[in-house]
Protein backbone atom coordinates (compact mmCIF):
# COMPACT_ATOMS: atom_id res chain seq x y z
CA UNK A 1 0.00 0.00 0.00
CA UNK A 2 2.07 3.46 -1.26
CA UNK A 3 0.70 6.83 -1.29
CA UNK A 4 0.02 6.33 -5.64
CA UNK A 5 -2.94 3.48 -5.08
CA UNK A 6 -4.65 5.43 -1.80
CA UNK A 7 -4.30 8.83 -4.02
CA UNK A 8 -6.27 6.35 -7.02
CA UNK A 9 -8.61 5.21 -4.25
CA UNK A 10 -9.26 8.38 -2.89
CA UNK A 11 -9.73 10.17 -6.06
CA UNK A 12 -12.12 7.45 -7.54
CA UNK A 13 -14.03 7.70 -4.08
CA UNK A 14 -14.48 10.92 -4.41
CA UNK A 15 -15.10 11.42 -7.99
CA UNK A 16 -17.50 8.13 -8.83
CA UNK A 17 -15.57 7.39 -11.66
CA UNK A 18 -12.37 5.75 -12.84
CA UNK A 19 -11.64 7.81 -15.98
CA UNK A 20 -12.53 11.01 -14.17
CA UNK A 21 -9.93 9.91 -11.55
CA UNK A 22 -7.27 8.84 -13.89
CA UNK A 23 -7.85 12.58 -15.68
CA UNK A 24 -7.64 14.40 -12.16
CA UNK A 25 -4.54 12.37 -11.85
CA UNK A 26 -3.20 12.75 -15.56
CA UNK A 27 -2.82 8.88 -15.50
CA UNK A 28 -4.56 6.19 -18.36
CA UNK A 29 -7.43 4.19 -17.25
CA UNK A 30 -5.01 1.14 -17.24
CA UNK A 31 -2.87 2.43 -15.09
CA UNK A 32 -5.49 4.00 -12.52
CA UNK A 33 -6.49 0.20 -12.44
CA UNK A 34 -3.67 -1.66 -11.88
CA UNK A 35 -2.94 1.02 -8.79
CA UNK A 36 -6.87 -0.22 -7.58
CA UNK A 37 -6.04 -3.51 -8.34
CA UNK A 38 -2.54 -3.71 -6.89
CA UNK A 39 -4.29 -2.44 -3.51
CA UNK A 40 -7.04 -4.99 -3.01
CA UNK A 41 -4.62 -7.44 -3.53
CA UNK A 42 -2.61 -5.82 -0.85
CA UNK A 43 -5.63 -5.77 1.73
CA UNK A 44 -7.19 -9.06 0.42
CA UNK A 45 -10.88 -7.40 -0.62
CA UNK A 46 -12.11 -5.53 -3.74
CA UNK A 47 -13.17 -1.86 -2.90
CA UNK A 48 -15.42 -0.97 -5.32
CA UNK A 49 -18.77 -2.29 -6.89
CA UNK A 50 -19.54 -1.79 -10.31
CA UNK A 51 -22.85 -1.47 -11.19
CA UNK A 52 -23.44 -0.65 -14.83
CA UNK A 53 -21.54 2.78 -15.29
CA UNK A 54 -22.22 3.31 -11.22
CA UNK A 55 -19.27 2.69 -8.85
CA UNK A 56 -19.91 2.30 -5.47
CA UNK A 57 -17.79 1.55 -2.40
CA UNK A 58 -17.70 -2.01 -0.99
CA UNK A 59 -17.77 -1.97 2.90
CA UNK A 60 -14.02 -2.57 3.00
CA UNK A 61 -13.69 0.58 0.61
CA UNK A 62 -15.73 2.46 3.02
CA UNK A 63 -13.30 1.49 6.05
CA UNK A 64 -10.62 2.21 3.90
CA UNK A 65 -11.41 5.97 2.50
CA UNK A 66 -11.53 7.99 5.31
CA UNK A 67 -8.12 5.83 7.17
CA UNK A 68 -6.53 6.58 3.29
CA UNK A 69 -7.83 10.48 3.59
CA UNK A 70 -6.30 10.84 6.88
CA UNK A 71 -2.76 9.24 5.53
CA UNK A 72 -2.64 11.61 2.39
CA UNK A 73 -3.18 14.45 4.27
CA UNK A 74 -0.38 13.11 7.22
CA UNK A 75 1.67 12.80 4.05
CA UNK A 76 1.23 16.03 2.88
CA UNK A 77 1.81 17.66 6.05
CA UNK A 78 5.43 16.19 6.43
CA UNK A 79 6.46 16.82 3.54
CA UNK A 80 5.29 20.53 3.50
CA UNK A 81 6.67 20.80 6.91
CA UNK A 82 10.18 19.89 5.90
CA UNK A 83 9.90 21.97 2.53
CA UNK A 84 9.36 24.98 4.82
CA UNK A 85 12.01 24.61 6.48
CA UNK A 86 14.10 25.43 3.79
CA UNK A 87 12.06 28.24 3.13
CA UNK A 88 11.29 27.24 -0.71
CA UNK A 89 8.50 28.06 -2.31
CA UNK A 90 7.86 25.72 -4.88
CA UNK A 91 6.13 22.55 -5.91
CA UNK A 92 2.01 22.10 -6.82
CA UNK A 93 -0.61 24.34 -4.97
CA UNK A 94 -4.27 22.51 -5.48
CA UNK A 95 -6.95 24.86 -5.26
CA UNK A 96 -10.68 25.28 -6.01
CA UNK A 97 -12.50 28.27 -6.91
CA UNK A 98 -16.12 28.91 -7.94
CA UNK A 99 -16.93 29.49 -11.50
CA UNK A 100 -17.78 33.09 -11.19
CA UNK A 101 -14.86 33.80 -8.93
CA UNK A 102 -12.54 32.59 -11.28
CA UNK A 103 -14.11 34.82 -14.05
CA UNK A 104 -14.39 38.13 -11.94
CA UNK A 105 -11.72 38.38 -9.02
CA UNK A 106 -9.42 35.73 -9.36
CA UNK A 107 -7.20 37.39 -12.13
CA UNK A 108 -5.28 39.91 -11.13
CA UNK A 109 -4.26 37.49 -7.91
CA UNK A 110 -3.30 34.52 -10.26
CA UNK A 111 -1.32 37.15 -12.55
CA UNK A 112 0.93 38.67 -9.50
CA UNK A 113 1.02 35.19 -8.08
CA UNK A 114 2.28 33.73 -11.00
CA UNK A 115 4.85 36.48 -11.15
CA UNK A 116 6.18 36.72 -7.75
CA UNK A 117 6.13 32.77 -7.18
CA UNK A 118 7.01 31.02 -11.09
CA UNK A 119 8.86 27.82 -9.49
CA UNK A 120 4.73 26.72 -8.51
CA UNK A 121 2.64 25.04 -10.34
CA UNK A 122 -0.98 26.13 -9.73
CA UNK A 123 -3.99 23.25 -9.96
CA UNK A 124 -7.03 25.07 -9.73
CA UNK A 125 -10.44 22.94 -9.63
CA UNK A 126 -13.39 24.67 -10.72
CA UNK A 127 -16.63 23.30 -8.39
CA UNK A 128 -19.41 25.07 -7.13
CA UNK A 129 -18.69 26.90 -3.62
CA UNK A 130 -20.54 24.03 -1.79
CA UNK A 131 -18.70 21.44 -3.20
CA UNK A 132 -15.12 23.34 -2.81
CA UNK A 133 -15.97 23.80 0.93
CA UNK A 134 -16.09 19.56 0.92
CA UNK A 135 -12.88 19.14 -0.65
CA UNK A 136 -11.08 21.40 1.79
CA UNK A 137 -12.80 19.12 4.17
CA UNK A 138 -11.56 16.26 2.53
CA UNK A 139 -7.99 17.69 2.32
CA UNK A 140 -8.56 17.25 -1.87
CA UNK A 141 -7.10 21.09 -1.61
CA UNK A 142 -5.53 23.24 0.69
CA UNK A 143 -7.63 26.52 0.03
CA UNK A 144 -10.66 27.49 -1.90
CA UNK A 145 -11.94 30.94 -2.71
CA UNK A 146 -15.56 30.93 -2.38
CA UNK A 147 -18.69 32.51 -1.58
CA UNK A 148 -18.76 31.50 2.13
CA UNK A 149 -21.47 29.53 3.68
CA UNK A 150 -23.21 32.49 5.58
CA UNK A 151 -24.51 29.97 8.08
CA UNK A 152 -20.81 29.66 9.01
CA UNK A 153 -18.98 26.41 9.80
CA UNK A 154 -17.10 25.47 13.23
CA UNK A 155 -14.85 22.57 11.33
CA UNK A 156 -13.18 25.15 8.66
CA UNK A 157 -11.64 28.22 8.88
CA UNK A 158 -13.07 31.55 6.79
CA UNK A 159 -11.37 35.05 5.88
CA UNK A 160 -13.66 37.40 3.95
CA UNK A 161 -11.80 38.73 1.21
CA UNK A 162 -14.54 40.96 -0.57
CA UNK A 163 -18.15 41.72 -0.12
CA UNK A 164 -20.30 40.82 -3.06
CA UNK A 165 -23.71 43.32 -3.17
CA UNK A 166 -26.95 41.33 -4.87
CA UNK A 167 -29.61 43.41 -6.83
CA UNK A 168 -32.63 41.82 -8.53
CA UNK A 169 -32.25 42.33 -12.05
CA UNK A 170 -34.13 41.76 -14.75
CA UNK A 171 -33.96 42.08 -18.81
CA UNK A 172 -34.20 46.01 -19.68
CA UNK A 173 -37.54 45.61 -21.55
CA UNK A 174 -39.16 43.15 -18.75
CA UNK A 175 -42.41 44.54 -16.93
CA UNK A 176 -41.24 45.23 -13.88
CA UNK A 177 -38.26 46.86 -15.26
CA UNK A 178 -40.43 49.52 -16.75
CA UNK A 179 -41.11 50.21 -12.13
CA UNK A 180 -40.19 52.98 -9.95
CA UNK A 181 -40.57 50.60 -7.17
CA UNK A 182 -41.10 46.82 -6.44
CA UNK A 183 -42.09 44.95 -4.28
CA UNK A 184 -40.87 41.29 -2.84
CA UNK A 185 -44.81 40.36 -2.99
CA UNK A 186 -44.48 41.55 -7.22
CA UNK A 187 -41.72 39.61 -7.62
CA UNK A 188 -43.27 36.94 -5.89
CA UNK A 189 -46.03 36.78 -8.38
CA UNK A 190 -43.85 37.07 -11.30
CA UNK A 191 -41.28 34.12 -12.82
CA UNK A 192 -38.10 33.78 -11.90
CA UNK A 193 -34.83 32.26 -12.53
CA UNK A 194 -32.59 31.29 -9.20
CA UNK A 195 -29.24 29.60 -8.39
CA UNK A 196 -30.43 25.89 -6.79
CA UNK A 197 -31.44 25.69 -3.49
CA UNK A 198 -28.26 23.50 -2.68
CA UNK A 199 -26.21 26.75 -3.00
CA UNK A 200 -25.47 29.57 -1.03
CA UNK A 201 -26.78 32.08 -3.40
CA UNK A 202 -30.08 30.35 -3.73
CA UNK A 203 -30.60 30.02 -0.28
CA UNK A 204 -29.59 33.33 0.70
CA UNK A 205 -32.53 34.54 -1.53
CA UNK A 206 -35.03 31.80 -0.62
CA UNK A 207 -34.44 32.71 3.10
CA UNK A 208 -35.46 36.26 1.97
CA UNK A 209 -38.61 35.75 0.52
CA UNK A 210 -39.69 32.63 3.14
CA UNK A 211 -39.59 35.16 5.87
CA UNK A 212 -42.34 37.49 4.12
CA UNK A 213 -44.32 34.08 3.71
CA UNK A 214 -44.32 34.36 -0.34
CA UNK A 215 -43.59 31.50 -2.59
CA UNK A 216 -40.86 31.61 -5.31
CA UNK A 217 -42.18 30.69 -9.34
CA UNK A 218 -39.03 29.51 -10.58
CA UNK A 219 -38.99 28.74 -14.57
CA UNK A 220 -35.72 27.32 -14.49
CA UNK A 221 -33.24 26.60 -12.39
CA UNK A 222 -29.06 26.60 -12.19
CA UNK A 223 -26.04 26.64 -10.31
CA UNK A 224 -23.94 28.92 -13.14
CA UNK A 225 -24.50 32.51 -12.35
CA UNK A 226 -23.47 33.61 -15.92
CA UNK A 227 -26.35 30.84 -17.42
CA UNK A 228 -28.75 32.60 -14.84
CA UNK A 229 -27.43 36.48 -16.75
CA UNK A 230 -27.95 35.25 -20.14
CA UNK A 231 -31.41 33.39 -19.36
CA UNK A 232 -32.73 36.92 -17.55
CA UNK A 233 -31.25 38.83 -20.66
CA UNK A 234 -34.07 36.94 -22.88
CA UNK A 235 -37.16 38.01 -20.94
CA UNK A 236 -37.69 34.35 -19.27
CA UNK A 237 -38.08 36.00 -15.71
CA UNK A 238 -35.75 38.06 -12.98
CA UNK A 239 -33.19 36.90 -10.90
CA UNK A 240 -30.99 37.80 -7.65
CA UNK A 241 -27.60 37.80 -9.31
CA UNK A 242 -23.84 40.30 -8.30
CA UNK A 243 -24.27 43.55 -9.28
CA UNK A 244 -20.70 43.11 -10.83
CA UNK A 245 -22.88 40.44 -13.56
CA UNK A 246 -24.97 43.95 -14.51
CA UNK A 247 -24.54 44.30 -18.50
CA UNK A 248 -26.16 47.31 -20.54
CA UNK A 249 -29.65 44.76 -21.92
CA UNK A 250 -29.86 43.69 -18.14
CA UNK A 251 -31.27 46.45 -15.53
CA UNK A 252 -31.46 46.19 -11.83
CA UNK A 253 -34.64 46.02 -10.34
CA UNK A 254 -35.27 48.67 -7.72
CA UNK A 255 -36.52 46.63 -4.80
CA UNK A 256 -36.13 48.02 -0.86
CA UNK A 257 -33.40 45.23 0.05
CA UNK A 258 -30.24 45.10 0.64
CA UNK A 259 -28.65 41.70 0.30
CA UNK A 260 -25.01 40.81 0.08
CA UNK A 261 -22.50 37.38 0.00
CA UNK A 262 -19.44 37.22 1.21
CA UNK A 263 -16.43 36.03 -0.96
CA UNK A 264 -13.33 34.58 0.78
CA UNK A 265 -11.02 31.60 1.33
CA UNK A 266 -11.38 28.71 3.54
CA UNK A 267 -8.80 26.86 4.83
CA UNK A 268 -8.63 23.30 7.07
CA UNK A 269 -7.42 24.46 10.68
CA UNK A 270 -5.74 21.21 11.39
CA UNK A 271 -3.70 20.86 8.05
CA UNK A 272 -0.05 22.10 7.84
CA UNK A 273 -0.25 24.68 4.80
CA UNK A 274 2.75 24.68 2.06
CA UNK A 275 4.85 27.86 1.82
CA UNK A 276 2.73 27.65 -1.89
CA UNK A 277 -0.35 28.23 -0.03
CA UNK A 278 1.02 30.71 2.29
CA UNK A 279 2.55 32.80 -0.22
CA UNK A 280 -1.09 32.51 -2.02
CA UNK A 281 -3.05 33.73 1.19
CA UNK A 282 -0.38 36.38 1.37
CA UNK A 283 -1.08 37.18 -2.36
CA UNK A 284 -4.57 37.85 -1.59
CA UNK A 285 -4.29 39.76 1.30
CA UNK A 286 -2.22 41.88 -0.86
CA UNK A 287 -3.75 42.10 -4.02
CA UNK A 288 -7.23 42.56 -2.70
CA UNK A 289 -6.61 45.36 0.05
CA UNK A 290 -4.66 47.74 -2.75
Amino acid sequence: MNKPELEAFTQIAELGSFSAAATQLHLTQPAISKRIASLENTLGSPLFDRLGKRILLTPAGERLLPQAQHILLAMADAAHAVTNLHHHTMGELRLATSHHIGLHRLAPVLRRFNQDFAQVTLAIRFEDSEAAYELVRQAAVELAVVTLNPDGDDELQRRQLWRDPLVFIAASDHALAQRRRVSLAELAEQACIMPGLDTYTGRIADALFRSEGLPLKPALATNYLETIGMLVSTGIGWSLLPKSMLVPNLKELPVPVTLERQLGVVTHPQRTLSNAALAFLATLETVTTA
